[in-house]
């Protein structure tokens, strides 16, 4: 079974996350099998940088997200959609 969860980088006391799709078994730090983007909790504030769209695509095809991953995704949510067609100047001055 695939799942969607953090993998652990940076340094001793500074922790740096990837968001990654592996197997439920293997060990936190080992092989993924697609990134999907990252998380760093000691930046003020917080980054959490996601491609949604893969997400979406690994959710479907049955990937489980972590209880963390969740949490993460419900506390930074996905930023409003702009119009294919309209300009910054045409949104400013609706």
């Amino acid at each position: 079974m695939l799942v969607i969860r953090l993998r652990r980088l940076g340094a001793k006391k500074r922790p740096f996350f990837r968001i990654v799709v592996t197997e439920s078994g293997a060990p936190r730090d080992s092989r993924a099998v697609d990134a999907l983007g990252f998380y760093d909790p000691r930046s003020q504030p917080e980054a959490l940088q996601l491609d949604r769209n893969r997400l979406a695509y690994w959710i479907e095809k049955g990937a489980r997200p972590s209880n963390t991953i969740r949490t993460l995704i419900a506390r930074h949510p996905a930023p409003p959609e702009t119009p294919a067609g309209a300009s910054d100047s045409e949104q400013g001055a609706a």
